[in-house]
């Protein structure tokens, strides 16, 4: 899965799946452009990728994935810089776990913002240079709560279900300019985001997947990789489940 030549544009690459995203991206030779709100954090990512493959070219852009208008001017950019843009990531994302009689309006609104309005806006900002150049990959990260839904999870597996459509939907919109559009559904995945899961919550799901164990994020990372490479070329709009058979 040779990425040498490409460039790739990565949200959510402060911390996590993103991170280990950026680094397996840059250790198969891709150029990587970071994006997000957390610069001392995008920094360390950068460092990460440095060491990964030394004299890989990696660029720290700070922006608001949720501001479309941001994102128009980084993928601007990302263009002047690098000349194209090759693979898009729509990592971003947020979980906040409420049962749905204590759910409130602003929770479901910044997850459908975080988690869906941010790939929109990505995937139009990329869009434009991608059929321009009649070539490109995006791969949008939802999750197997978007397939299986989860109690006390309702907005945010409505989130992440509705980039499945969205995958779906840009695949058909896009492919006749050879624009390939895929999604990754992670499981218990050990991050930031998981440590937060109650004990018994983790144990519960380690025991269904036939792995026996959670993912790492270089599980995922690889997956991505995959979508976005050569490799891959005959394939789009499909749900890649990385979830050590969780789902089965």
């Amino acid at each position: 899965m040779n990425l040498a030549g490409k460039t790739a544009l990565i949200t959510g690459a402060s911390r996590g799946i993103g991170r280990a995203i950026a680094v397996e991206f840059a250790r198969r030779g891709a150029d990587t452009a970071l994006i997000g709100r957390d610069v001392a954090a995008l920094e360390e990512t950068a460092a990460l990728c440095a060491n990964a493959r030394p004299g890989a070219t990696v660029e720290v852009l700070q922006a608001d994935v949720t501001d479309r208008s941001a994102m128009d001017r980084i993928v601007a950019q990302v263009v002047e810089r690098f000349g194209a843009v090759d693979c898009a990531i729509a990592n971003a994302g947020q979980s906040i776990d409420a049962l749905l009689l204590r759910l409130k309006p602003e929770t479901i609104d910044q997850l459908i913002e975080v988690n869906l309005k941010s790939a929109f806006h990505l995937c139009s900002a990329v869009a434009k240079p991608m059929m321009k150049q009649r070539a490109g990959s995006i791969v949008l990260m939802t999750s197997i709560v978007g397939i299986s839904g989860n109690a006390g999870q309702a907005a945010y597996a409505a989130s992440k279900a509705a980039l499945i459509g969205l995958c779906k939907s840009l695949a058909k919109e896009l492919g006749s300019r050879n624009i390939r559009v895929n999604a990754v559904a992670p499981g218990l995945i050990e991050t930031a985001m998981t440590e937060k899961m109650p004990d018994a919550a983790k144990e519960f799901l380690i025991k269904q997947a036939a792995l026996g164990r959670a993912g790492k994020p270089e599980d995922v990372s690889g997956a991505v990789a995959f979508l976005c490479s050569d490799a891959a070329g005959y394939i789009t709009g499909q749900t890649l489940v990385v979830d050590g058979g969780i789902l089965m």
